[in-house]
């Protein structure tokens, strides 16, 4: 892995900007996002940024992109702005999101009209994580493709699963990881609303429950966040609570189409779904809490 290798950030958001600051120990990269604070921040990290999405994108050996959605992701490559045209042949689309496996097969054959394949790289950990370069990426891509994009997805992840030999595997399994993480942070939440309710100090009960067979990572990582969300601020936003409105959708198309009944995880959506309709689609998704008890009854 050399400073040869460049790499095209589009968005330098939560987790983009620590991934591209990450990248940048040892590649070269190319950011760019819609907002100039985020510029700033990334210029000031070492990353040289551009002033548009097909600048940062020319020369570039691989494309790194986190968007929210298929729609999306269809529009920073191929809307009237679209950075495919100016991909050179034989650079490799990693594709860090959740967008579910439709929308997969059109964005390959697209691509692969201008010599570029994706690599479907679903990643999960956060930003912290992120810039430690420890998250979990799962991948499906062909065997050439995998080896265009290991210089980038070697120094993000701490665990690289490669799942299958072409796009859209990443997407199923980062599926079946959603389905328990927006499980597990209602079911904290829940846990959490309980306590209170029951009279119990929170901060105690969450140090306990860590310790004992009900500890998982989304408790430790989750709790201290869920316990903030009734400060005026709430918890620092790290991971929205309409992402997970989204990841639960996903879930589910997944699974009426595999004729699978989930009722668990359509009981968790149904949290984050009324979460939104109450306003907090922009907050932490550990605001869920707020769903299941609107206000705490202990201090």
């Amino acid at each position: 892995m050399t400073s040869n290798y460049t790499v095209a950030v589009l968005g330098l958001g939560a987790m983009g900007l620590p991934m591209a600051t990450r990248l940048a120990t040892q590649l070269t990269v190319h950011g760019f996002d819609i907002a100039e604070p985020r510029l700033k921040l990334a210029a000031d990290a070492g990353i040289r940024t551009f002033a548009s999405a097909r600048q940062a994108s020319e020369g570039a050996d691989a494309l790194l992109l986190a968007v929210r959605n298929g729609e999306q992701l269809d529009d920073v490559l191929f809307g009237e702005s679209g950075v495919a045209p100016v991909l050179k042949p034989g650079a490799v689309v990693i594709l860090g999101s959740t967008v579910g496996t439709e929308a997969i097969p059109a964005t390959v054959a697209r691509l692969a009209e201008y010599g570029v394949e994706l690599v479907d790289a679903p990643l999960s950990g956060g930003p912290k994580r992120a810039g430690e370069g420890d998250l979990l990426i799962v991948v499906g891509a062909t065997p050439a493709a995998q080896e265009k994009a290991r210089p980038a997805l070697e120094l993000l992840a701490s665990t690289l699963s490669i799942v299958g030999d072409k796009p859209g595997d990443g997407q199923a399994l980062k599926t079946v990881n959603q389905l328990l993480c927006g499980v597990h942070i209602a079911a904290a939440a829940e846990a959490m609303a309980l306590a209170d309710a029951l009279g119990l100090d929170q901060a105690k009960t969450l140090a306990a429950l860590e310790a004992g067979a009900a500890g998982s990572f989304m408790l430790s990582n989750r709790g201290p966040r869920i316990l903030e969300a009734y400060n005026e601020e709430g918890a620092e936003v790290l991971s929205r609570l309409d992402i997970f409105v989204k990841d639960m959708g996903i879930v589910g198309k997944a699974t009426r189409a595999a004729g699978l009944a989930a009722p668990v995880a359509a009981a968790a959506e149904q949290l984050y779904l009324l979460g939104q309709a109450q306003g907090l689609a922009a907050a932490d998704d550990s605001a869920v809490i707020k769903v299941v008890a609107p206000v705490r009854r202990t201090n």
